[in-house]
Parts: C-alpha cells; structure tokens; sequence
C-alpha cells in the first residue's frame, strides 16, 4: 500500500425508479445499504410531462420508466425512512423541476430539515428537451421563467441545491458531436444566466453564487479519449465564460462541476454481454483525468437495450464504479494526462470549433431563437442521420452488431424475458385509484385557492416557487399544477427537424437505397398512386423520437411521403391522421414500454374504421414476448434495436405494403 493521499471518490449513484413510491423507496435503501452514495430519481413520464396517471395521454406510461410523483404524498412515501438533509439527490425533471422540487423542500421541511442544508439537483434543461427528449410542456419563454425563478429562489433558500444542470447528455444520444455537444451545452446555459441577470432577482454582488450552482450532465461515448478530451474542452470554455461574459473573479465559481451517465446509446441488443466493456471504457473517460474527473457517475445497466434493467443489473453497474475507485491505485495520482501533446492539440481544436459553433448560435439570437428556429433540432437530425450511414455502411464498426457477428450462446439472455424486469400491468389502476382517494380526502377548497393563487403569479411577473410551493402544502396534484399554468402560458410542440435533414446516405445506381427507391416506385404505380405515403406515429408519452426521425429522413429519401406530427399522440389522433393522409402503412415508435397497450389500440382502430388494408408495423425495446403479442394481435411487423439497417427496415416496410394489397412479392433485393 502506498503512502500517497487517496482522493475522494466521486459520487456515485444509479439512476432508479418504477412502479409506485412505496417500490422505488424499497429499492433505493436497498441500493444506499449497497454502498451508493446519492440518489438519481427516475420520474415516469406522467410525471415528466405533467399530467395526473388517470389522464388518457397517460395510459399505458404509469410507473414504466420511473416513479409516479402525483402529489405530497407520493413524495413523502418515496422518501420514507431516507433523511434528506443527509442524502445528495438528484432529480432528472424539466418542464416540472419547480414543482417537483417544491414537493421534495416540503417533505424535507416534515422530516425536520432545514432547507439550506440540503444538496442535489434538479436537471430542469428545458432546451435539450425541446431538441431530444421531448418531456417538454411550455414553450420557451415561460420555460426560460420558471428556470429563472428556480434559480433565483434556491441561491436565496436553498443555496447549497443545484437548480439546474445543463444536460448535454441527450444531444449526443440524439446525434450531436462532440463540439455540438459542448457549444449548445454552453449556449444553453448562456441563455439561462443571461436570464437570470436581466430578472433582476439576484443582487449584482450575489451572482457569482449563481454561476457557482450551476452544473452540467454529460454523456460519455465509448471513444474515450475524444471523450475525455470533451471534459477538458467543456471546463477550459466554463472558465472563459464565466471570467469574460460574466466577470466571475473567483476561481471556485468559475469551476466546471459536471455529473455523467455514461452511454445509453451505444448499448446494443446484440451480444449485450459486450455492454460491460463498453460501460467501463465510458466511466474510464470521465474519472481517469484529474482535472477533468466527474464529480457524479451513474451508469446504465448492461440489458437495458432489452427492457428494464432488475436490481441485481444496477447492482452490477455499481460495483463496476466501486471497484475502479477502492481497489485500483486511480485516486492517488495528479493528472495523468497533464502535458500531453496528444491530448492537448485534440482539446484545442474542440474548444477552438466549440467557441465557433457558439458564435454562429449567439449570431442567432441565442439558444432559444435556435430552438424556435428548428436550427438546433435540424442540426442534430443530420448529425444522427450520418452516424447512422456510418454504421450501416461499416465505416463505424459495432462489434456484434456489424462485425464479429458470430456468437456462441448467451447464458444471461438465455431466458430473455427473465433477463429484465417488468412491471406489473396492474400497477396502473393502484396508483390511479390512490390518485382518486388522495384528491377525495384533501381540502379542496385549499387546494383551489392555491391553484388560483399559481395563476396569478404566472399571469404576473412575481417568482413562481412561492406560488408552487403553496400549491405542494396544500395536495394540489402534478396534473393540476401543469395545467393551471398551460392555461396560462400555452403548450409547445417543437420541430422535429426531419424535412430540412439532408440526404445522409447515397443513392447511386446499385446501392440499397436506390433499391429500395426502385422498389418503393414501383409499388406505389402498381396501387395507381404518386408516391407510398408512411405515417410515424409517436403514441403515449415517450418523447424519446430519434428512431422515429431515422426512419422519416429514410423513407422520405426512398421516395415516400412522409406523414410525422412529432411525439404526444393518442391512438385516436394518430388513427385519425393515418385516415386523412390515406397513408398506406403506419410505423409506430414506443421506447417507453406502453407498446403492449397502445399498439393494439391502434389497431382496433384501424379496423373499426374499416382500415384493414393498412399495415401496422411497431419498433422500440420491445421483449420477444411482447413481439410475439403484437404479430399475434395482427401487427405486421416488429423492429428493436439489433435491426439497425434502416434501409433495410424501409425495404420491409414496402413489402408489408404490398403483402396487405395483395400485390405479388417484387424480385429486386433490399
């Protein structure tokens, strides 16, 4: 053993949540007593999005991919027996952040915790979710609001909690590279400080606490030098914002605090054991580097390409952290990376690119102007649609997936539908009828008060926290804080970047997608029409639409017509839509895990309507069990993340056409 001083070892946490509050209390004690050392809470999209779980939109998402958080007391049983002024909790929450963070000071403030002591974060980046996540509600100025308010309220209440963290993460599962990432990061939070100082709300001499609060979450890809290079770059750009745009003079405000998770995006269906070794060369990026070390590190479960990871999944991920920070010599060293030549031009021409970029977005207006202009979506649209040539080309090898192909048989998967979890179907109507008893027992004409009082706060222009904290104190429900603020404030359905996306892959004579183009031309002359029409249907909640605009860009370059309204779409709207357009197939993308209901539902539809001749095909992490359901319920065809040809897909798509008008099979390959 050496004599050297051992650093401290970042925080270390597992990003959970599902069912119900008492089921993710349960799991997070067991995984603190495992030695996790903060909490990351998983809101169910109900949650995320703000609606109430007995809300139609909300069908099929209650409890799937996280916690349902409905009110006061959902809260407090989610954090029973945790103490709060003792735990680092961070919250991934954007378009509800206010409101979930005024139920967590609330339930802190019953425990007897005094709201200046406690610490975490509230994601609350409304920009990254207008361009890839899609949890968004209101549009940008009222969003850019409540993060003003939020931010305002904590450096004078609770000044120790991060109000937001700027959440570059989803940008490079969305496509981004790293200079995208790292310059609509930057210009985000630009925006947000601009916000806050133009408020007024926060003394001139009080906002270097600001810049201190401010953090960001990063994704951390498998080519980890590029990657550790980003961290370097992002803290090298942080620190001459912050000093030059914002006069920051102490060195500890001015410090980059980053939390990661490391890439879902890169995990695949196909030999998902491999997933472990990419996991680890992620982490490797952002703890080997001392200057450039995450001060948080969650990572994904080694399944979660196939469905819902089980605890003894997280518990692997955990130790994975564990054994890098107590059994290896990393924490006793300075940078290890100081000096290098190597390392130090690839940061250079990521800063010098970055600061570029950032230029172009400020020219812009700022990164709101860009959200609204559908610049930043067009951008990334492209970004992901070349990655994605890449891979099908084989110029971006996938080992599994594209190359080495060959396996022997896989003992973890060899029940694949016990190698995740699930959540119970019936779960729903439980927390639902909860919901239903909890607004019967609460003092409605207190609750309608404060809602009132929400209203004219937003109507106005004093801090929203106080407005929403009240509403929390008096059982006012998640549902009903949102709304009461769309009636004020509107909704918001962002672009989706799919009809300005260039061609991303080539159409010459003999490739596949010329194929496919010949293929689909030919069909759509023998059912006597101009062109196939595709309708991509976003159904549910899940805002998570990067496949769905893959296969849009795809079929519009194989000659479709492609019918796609974005994400947040009943059944009903989007049977409605396939029946207007006169579409000739309907694709349906659900990442979410509602598929086993709305899917089906669609296809009644369909067919009450008298649609029969439409084939309906479905993608997304869908189990095989769940695949067999859906061909069994009459689903022409399922596609999951190991089908990573989207040509292909788009080649089966016109067969299914043709299947279900009769027509006879064509002879030209795709």
């Amino acid at each position: 053993m050496s004599g050297r001083h051992k650093d401290r070892p970042w925080l270390m946490r597992t990003y959970a949540g599902h069912s119900t509050a008492e089921a993710s209390n349960e799991l997070y004690r067991r995984n603190l007593a495992k030695g996790q050392t903060g909490l990351s809470v998983a809101f169910d999209l109900p949650t995320q999005t703000g609606y109430d779980p007995d809300h139609v939109l909300a069908r099929g998402e209650v409890g799937r991919v996280g916690v349902p958080v409905s009110h006061l007391g959902d809260m407090r049983r989610l954090f029973q027996d945790i103490p709060l002024e003792q735990m680092n909790t961070s919250m991934t929450i954007n378009a509800t952040a206010m409101w979930l963070l005024a139920l967590y000071q609330v339930v802190a403030e019953e425990q007897g915790a005094d709201p200046a002591r406690l610490q975490g974060t509230t994601q609350n980046d409304i920009v990254k979710e207008y361009l890839s996540r899609g949890t968004h509600v209101f549009p940008p100025g009222p969003s850019l609001r409540l993060t003003t308010d939020m931010i305002a309220y904590t450096v004078g209440r609770v000044p120790r909690w991060n109000p937001i963290n700027i959440c570059s993460y989803h940008l490079q599962e969305a496509g981004a590279t790293p200079v995208q990432e790292i310059a609509y990061a930057m210009s985000t939070a630009i925006a947000v400080l601009d916000a806050v100082r133009a408020s007024g709300q926060v003394p001139e001499e009080r906002f270097g606490d600001v810049v201190a609060r401010i953090s960001f979450f990063v994704n951390a890809g498998v080519r980890f030098i590029e990657e550790m290079c980003k961290m370097r770059a992002f803290g090298r750009i942080w620190d001459q914002v912050t000093r030059e745009r914002y006069g920051i003079e102490d060195a500890r405000q001015r410090r980059f605090r980053y939390g990661v998770q490391v890439n879902s995006l890169g995990l695949t269906e196909a030999q998902p054991e491999n997933n472990v070794q990419r996991i680890v060369l992620e982490m490797l990026a952002v703890t080997l580097s001392k200057d450039a070390r995450a001060r948080a590190v969650q990572l994904p479960a080694w399944n979660e390409a196939l469905g819902l990871p089980r605890p003894w999944d997280q518990q692997w991920s955990l130790r994975i952290q564990q054994v890098l920070a107590h059994e290896s010599d990393l924490l006793e060293y300075e940078d290890i990376f100081a000096g290098s030549r190597v390392i130090e031009a690839k940061v250079g021409e990521l800063v010098t690119a970055s600061l570029a970029e950032m230029d172009r977005i400020e020219r812009m207006g700022g990164a709101m102007a860009a959200v609204e202009s559908g610049y930043l979506k067009s951008e990334l649209v492209s970004s992901h649609a070349a990655r994605r040539a890449r891979i099908e080309g084989g110029e971006e090898k996938i080992v599994g997936v594209n190359v080495y192909e060959s396996t022997e048989p896989n003992p973890l998967t060899a029940d694949l539908d016990a190698a995740i979890m699930t959540v119970d179907p019936a779960n729903e109507s439980r927390v639902v009828a909860a919901l239903h008893a909890w607004r019967d027992d609460r003092d409605e004409a207190r609750a309608s008060e404060a809602l009132a009082g929400l209203k004219k706060a937003a109507a106005g222009a004093a801090n929203l926290m106080e407005a929403t904290v009240a509403c929390a104190r008096a059982g006012v429900t998640t549902g009903e804080w949102t709304w009461a603020l769309r009636d004020v404030f509107g909704e918001f359905r962002a672009p989706t970047g799919v009809s300005s996306a260039p061609l991303a892959v080539t159409a010459e004579p003999g490739t596949p997608l010329a194929l496919v183009r010949e293929k689909a031309a030919r069909t759509a002359a023998d059912l006597g029409v101009g062109r196939l029409r595709l309708l991509v249907g976003k159904p549910g909640l899940d805002g998570h639409s990067n496949g769905a605009e893959q296969i849009a860009v795809r079929a519009r370059d194989a000659g479709f017509e492609v019918v796609y309204q974005g994400i947040r779409l009943t059944p009903e709207q989007i049977t409605d839509a396939a029946l207007a357009e006169d579409v000739h197939c309907v694709g349906l993308s659900i990442l979410s895990g509602s598929h086993a209901e709305l899917v089906p539902d669609v296809l009644t539809r369909l067919r009450e309507a008298g649609a029969r001749d439409i084939p309906v095909i479905a993608g997304g992490i869908i189990p095989p069990a769940d695949a067999r359901a859906l061909v069994e319920a009459g689903v022409a065809a399922v596609f999951t993340p190991k089908d990573f040809g989207i040509t292909e897909i788009i080649g089966r798509i016109v067969d299914e056409i043709r299947t279900a008008n009769k027509l006879d099979p064509l002879e030209v390959p795709a």
